[in-house]
């Protein structure tokens, strides 16, 4: 799709998801066993975009991990200094861009059922779009009554004079572009999580479990409603949680909604 790339932003600290993101960087935090970022990168190939020429993923916060992960299979934008934040990102990917459109995903958002591809659908190469969900609520961050969640398509004009400072998307072009009267909201109807904070980010993991378990560990205790990642070993009694790849729950241990990282490290999840 030579008009239109793809940019997957995963250079965030995660601080909100500290200590788990201490040692691991929140992109590759697993969802359902499965790294952030790699549904992110699976979310923009079904808009037809893969591969280093149509694909960038930057990475700051513990950014060789990111790198390493990541591989051949997008162009890698490396902020060595620290992150640069959504808009300063992109314009450090400027010239990469190169004059076209950008479908612009946060690496951390979770989202399943729905269509985020009705994102693109009739789009005129100009306007600046959201995919949001409707808020009966008033409150501050939202757009026409709608939550951004997760994905943006900007025009290469909103795109081109960006810098490659330390700052976002809503000052720099999503505010602007609603101030111009050019910003389109496109609703999602399915599920959305920000995976940001430790309850958004054990929901989204127990959604994708589906109300049953995720196994791929080894369980000799007993298990209700979680996701035990590979190499983890639950001997112990686990419900509603989360067991990361290489985790241990000890038999006699009890883990009710919490994430469990390492032997020891136990975030609560509510």
């Amino acid at each position: 799709m030579g008009d239109l790339c793809a940019v997957v932003l995963a250079a965030g600290e995660g601080r909100r998801l500290r200590p788990l993101t201490d040692t691991v960087p929140k992109a590759l935090c697993p969802v359902g066993n499965v790294p952030l970022l790699d549904l992110a990168l699976a979310r923009v190939a079904g808009f037809g975009l893969s591969g280093s020429a149509d694909v960038a993923v930057n990475a700051s916060y513990l950014g060789g991990q990111v790198v390493a992960h990541t591989g051949d299979r997008a162009h890698l934008s490396v902020e060595p200094d620290h992150p640069l934040g959504t808009s300063g990102g992109l314009g450090n990917l400027r010239d990469w861009i190169g004059g076209r459109g950008v479908l612009v995903g946060n690496a951390d958002a979770y989202l399943a059922g729905g269509d985020p591809r009705d994102l693109l659908e009739g789009w005129d190469g100009e306007t600046v779009r959201l995919l949001g969900q409707p808020v009966s609520e008033t409150r501050p961050g939202l757009f026409s009554g709608h939550r951004f969640v997760g994905l943006s398509l900007l025009p290469w004009r909103r795109v081109r004079d960006l810098d490659a400072t330390p700052t976002e998307l809503v000052h720099t072009v999503w505010r602007p572009a609603e101030a111009d009267g050019e910003l389109e909201v496109v609703p999602f109807d399915g599920v959305f999580f920000d995976t940001g904070t430790p309850r958004d980010y054990l929901a989204a993991n127990l959604h994708a479990a589906g109300g049953g378990n995720l196994v791929a560990g080894t369980v000799t205790g007993r298990c209700v409603r979680s996701v035990v990642g590979p190499g983890a070993t639950v001997a112990g009694d686990v419900t509603d949680s989360v067991v990361w790849p290489g985790a241990v729950v000890a038999a006699g241990e009890r883990l009710d909604h919490v994430i469990r990282a390492g032997r020891q490290l136990t975030v609560p999840g509510r």
